[in-house]
């Protein structure tokens, strides 16, 4: 068990790639923490995880509030004691040409994309520091690496977000935490739902495996980065999109 003992916390851990990535955490040892504003979603996510054996909380949290960020990592210590693991998984999409985006949908994003990540790694910091171990894996994209029509603020937080996760891997690796960020190609989740289905015909084509990634693919690589195996890697961008971006 890659993470046997270890503590999780995996904001947008209700649905999709937080879903997937909090049930193989607990499947591989680890305690988690799910913090997620869709409750019944958490509820059901946690209990799955108390089915199958494993320890499990749920957050009703708002990333972008930082009183209630707090309040998960609280809860996350005193529940488990300790916290090894932030994945900063929560995000949404709002999408619209430059010429039509509106200051709302600029905001919404960027308040939940990336001052969410910054609220929340800068809650858990002081604690993996008194540990003196950490691991902090970001949620980025190709996206934040290539640019996508339509998607002005989804892009400029994920460029955010690798620049972050560049910057505080510099800060904190002789604290003993390690800072890496994923990204993920196009993968079959809620937020790609919304995508037209010849948008992702197109993808699919282009991708060399032939496929969309599915939610597993992007929770594997969470897992490698957040094992031991993985001591040694830090301020890394890691691609998981089939071969898209080549």
């Amino acid at each position: 068990m890659r993470l046997k003992d270890k503590v999780a916390i995996i904001t947008g851990g209700a649905r999709g790639i937080g879903r997937e990535t909090a049930l193989l955490f607990a499947r591989e040892g680890a305690k988690v923490a799910i913090g997620d504003f869709d409750r019944e979603a958490g509820a059901a996510t946690v209990q799955e995880i108390c089915q199958m054996g494993g320890e499990a909380l749920f957050f009703s949290v708002d990333v972008t509030d930082i009183k209630q960020v707090q309040l998960m990592v609280d809860g996350t210590l005193g529940g488990f004691g300790r916290i090894d693991i932030l994945v900063n998984n929560a995000g949404i999409t709002r999408d619209a040409f430059l010429t039509k985006m509106t200051p709302e949908q600029w905001n919404q994003v960027i308040a939940v994309n990336l001052t969410g990540v910054f609220n929340c790694t800068r809650a858990v910091v002081p604690v993996m520091i008194s540990q003196g171990s950490g691991r902090i894996l970001n949620a980025a994209s190709v996206v934040g690496l290539y640019g996508n029509m339509g998607q002005t603020n989804y892009a400029a937080t994920k460029a955010g977000v690798i620049g972050m996760t560049r910057t505080w891997a510099k800060e904190l690796g002789r604290k003993g935490i390690t800072v890496n960020a994923v990204a993920p190609g196009f993968i079959i989740t809620d937020m790609t739902a919304k995508v037209p289905e010849k948008v992702l015909e197109m993808m699919k084509e282009k991708t060399p495996l032939g496929r969309l990634g599915q939610p597993r693919d992007v929770a594997y690589a969470y897992l490698f980065l957040a094992s031991d195996e993985a001591a040694y890697i830090n301020g890394v961008v890691l691609s998981v999109d089939g071969g898209l971006v080549l």
